[in-house]
């Protein structure tokens, strides 16, 4: 083989005489008047090379009109200036072209199973095929550019915290079962008989033991794992970048990721970000647009109309506020013309929430349209009116519901009534436009009322509002966290917390307000614990979404578009065909034995 003397990307009208040797693969093929064009591809691009049967021995030009696509050839030849009105502005080598006199066929390919010469074609490939032949997949331009930006953003953050005196320490990846949070990946132990590890959900407690070990500043882009369902944005191994600062507060947590975001995007994009991102509590996230991770791109804000309604006609919103509930409404503006399927999906999304309706006004032609308008009064309507500056072509949509379950209801309608407005073209959102948000005063507790007893909004280790710590045992629902969520046009990109560092204070949190019996607490954290009694500072960190924010930048809505191998939405790899079975001498090593998978009984 012949060595690669210049990059396929690399070839420009300075090189016009010059004899280069380009290896990579056949990116396409054209005969046109018997004169053979192949475009051959690396890495950084494509150039265009010739063939010309006046020029070239018989069995060479024979050869290279028997490639198929993607095969691995070296080719080497002279470089020339395309001929007048030949040249294609769609490549940054589009101005000249390699004349070949040598050829090598490094490995030949077979008929492909899908086209990767083709953007258009091979987005449209089922991700099934594409992910069963995903080093195909990987070839093309598009997913290339992902795994070239998260390699630079990964580069830039570490830069950035090296900068900052942030140490990159690696955590274990065999830690202990906490099944306190999500489901975890468990590992059985040849050498402990009956006893498992259990693959990091996150690096949470190790990073805080680095905190009492007086490393101070630390990161890693951390591999961790949950066995969960998985979405577009979830998979059962993931990146974060894993942050832990020791003397700090909120503030500086803020500026820190303040700068690494204007950092990345910068070095990525090439774009300027605000300085310091936009701030709002939990609880105006949840009034003003129903979610705590809003897309503040767009407006459709919910307004809560309580005290109007507190003696209303009707009956469904007066005996909601009676029974210690809330009536909310967004306007969806220029939404009137929703159709009876439109609005019968936007039904069962309510209801899907847990309302028991949705009820509506539709404003055609001056006239509110809806069969709850008549028992409305004029007073009523007039600060519907006022509050939600209702026009010709608005569609007003209510939840009446408890507090948190009238927020989310409205949360979902918003969202999906965005999307229609924009199907519509009456609703824009730039593309290009990143709206950052900080979610702060997260309830440090939720309730849960299967088990009768409460549990960490976070995590356990999330310290409360320091004028909170009072109501810990009298008024649990009433405690804030010191927790806060980085979100990104809609999309957490990641979350934090400044830790609890006293002992006393994380017991109190594990046995009487968790409820967690001492022996349990002793398995589980008894090391935090007593690593604790010798001196840990006042601490806290975060963690981003590494996956998430590579999707981000590269505006994609699945993160598997931007992991070089990710597992399908059943957590399988169809290209390796994994999970697969153990031998049976595994398994006997591992003291494990298996049993037929139990079928579910009939109600």
């Amino acid at each position: 083989m012949k060595k690669r003397t210049i990059h396929c990307n690399e070839i420009r009208t300075q090189h016009i005489g010059q004899v280069v040797t380009l290896n990579g693969w056949v990116h396409s093929r054209r005969d046109l008047g018997g004169v053979l064009f192949i475009d051959v591809r690396d890495r950084e691009g494509r150039t265009q090379s010739v063939f010309d049967p006046s020029d070239v021995a018989s069995e060479l030009f024979d050869m290279a009109a028997s490639l198929h696509s993607e095969s691995v050839i070296s080719v080497t030849g002279m470089v020339r200036r395309r001929p007048e009105g030949t040249d294609n502005p769609k490549i940054d080598t589009g101005e000249v072209e390699v004349v070949v006199d040598s050829l090598e066929v490094l490995n030949a390919s077979d008929v492909l199973p899908f086209p990767v010469d083709d953007p258009e074609a091979a987005s449209k490939v089922n991700e099934e095929l594409r992910l069963k032949y995903r080093y195909l997949d990987l070839r093309r331009p598009e997913m290339i550019h992902h795994l070239r930006l998260r390699s630079k953003v990964a580069t830039a953050t570490r830069v950035f915290l090296d900068e900052q005196e942030f140490l990159e320490v690696e955590t274990p990846t065999l830690f202990k079962s906490t099944p306190e949070g999500a489901r975890e990946f468990l590992v059985p132990s040849r050498l402990h008989p009956s006893h498992f590890y259990a693959l990091p959900q996150s690096p949470q407690q190790y990073k805080q033991i680095l905190m009492v070990s007086g490393v101070e500043k630390y990161f890693q882009l951390a591999r961790c794992y949950r066995d969960e369902d998985l979405r577009a944005d979830r998979q059962p191994e993931f990146t974060q970048v894993d942050i832990e600062m020791s003397f700090i507060d909120r503030e500086d947590i803020y500026a820190l990721v303040e700068g690494m975001m204007g950092r990345i995007w910068k070095e990525a994009l090439g774009v300027q970000i605000p300085d310091a991102f936009k701030r709002m509590t939990f609880q105006e996230a949840m009034n003003t647009y129903g979610i705590d991770k809003p897309d503040t791109r767009f407006g459709l804000e919910i307004h809560d109309f309580s005290d109007v309604f507190q003696k209303s006609d009707f009956k469904v919103f007066r005996g909601t506020i009676e029974r210690g509930g809330v009536i909310k409404a967004i306007n969806a503006k220029g939404l009137s013309d929703v159709t009876q399927g439109q609005m019968e999906s936007l039904t069962q999304l309510a209801i899907a929430q847990g309302a028991k309706g949705l009820a509506y006004i539709k404003v055609e032609k001056g006239e509110w349209k809806s069969p709850i308008v008549k028992f409305f009064t004029d007073t009523e309507k007039e600060v519907l009116q006022r509050e939600l500056c209702i026009e010709d072509g608005d569609l007003v949509l209510f939840a009446a519901d408890q507090w948190l379950g009238a927020c989310e209801v409205l949360g979902r309608i918003r969202l999906q009534c965005a999307e229609l407005l924009q199907q519509r073209g009456r609703l824009c959102i730039d593309p290009s436009r990143f709206d950052f948000l900080w979610v702060t005063d997260f309830p440090l507790l939720s309730f849960d009322k299967e088990m009768n007893r409460w549990y960490s909004s976070h995590h356990p280790f999330t310290s409360p509002v320091q004028e909170d710590v009072a109501l810990l045992e009298s008024d649990p629902k009433k405690v804030r966290g010191q927790h806060y969520d980085l979100v990104v046009n809609g999309v957490e990109l990641g979350g934090g917390s400044i830790r609890i560092h006293q002992p006393d204070l994380q017991r109190v949190i594990f046995q009487k307000v968790l409820q967690l019996p001492e022996d349990v607490v002793q398995a589980r954290f008894g090391y935090m614990l007593d690593a604790f009694r010798f001196g840990c500072p006042p601490h806290g960190g975060i963690a981003l979404g590494f996956d998430r924010l590579i999707a981000i930048l590269c505006g994609t809505q699945s993160i598997r578009d931007v992991i070089a191998f990710p597992k399908t939405a059943k957590g399988a790899c169809l290209m390796t065909d994994s999970p697969g079975k153990a031998e049976s001498r595994q398994l006997r090593d591992l003291h494990i034995q298996l049993r037929a998978p139990q079928k579910e009984k009939n109600d």
